[in-house]
């Protein structure tokens, strides 16, 4: 498999009914509970490249252009962008649709960094075959 084979098999989508538990008092998404489902699927996406132990070193650039109401329909993309050699990141865009139309806007972007790590939790090299 070519590296851009592996990176196309790696992306991974997920998708989250909004419910009004995971809302604030504006009633949309928590940016918090945003950010956690970004890493989530970060880590899935960095996993499913590497097939190795990873772990989230940075986040960057997260930016929030539209609320996610309750009552919608999010979905997470994850993409692995670069690869280094102990490190990888990944890029996450959240998509969010009425639950009733054909309506679909992406709501939230970022980029989370991961390491591989070896059974001692030290750096170790990312598997790229």
């Amino acid at each position: 498999m070519t590296l851009d084979e592996k990176i196309k098999q790696s992306e991974t989508h997920i998708f989250k009914a909004v419910f009004p538990n995971t809302t604030n008092h504006y009633d949309t998404l928590f940016g918090g509970t945003a950010m956690q489902l970004m890493d989530e699927v970060a880590f899935i996406t960095a996993t499913r490249f590497s097939r190795q132990r990873v772990v989230t070193v940075s986040s960057d650039r997260i930016d929030f252009k539209r609320p996610i109401p309750a009552g919608t329909i999010a979905e997470l993309i994850g993409k692995v962008k670069y690869i280094g050699k102990t490190s990888l990141q990944v890029h996450v865009e959240i998509f969010v649709e009425d639950m009733y139309s054909e309506s679909r806007e992406k709501a939230i972007s970022g980029n989370f960094t991961f390491v591989a790590i070896d059974e001692n939790k030290m750096p170790t090299s990312i598997n790229k075959d």
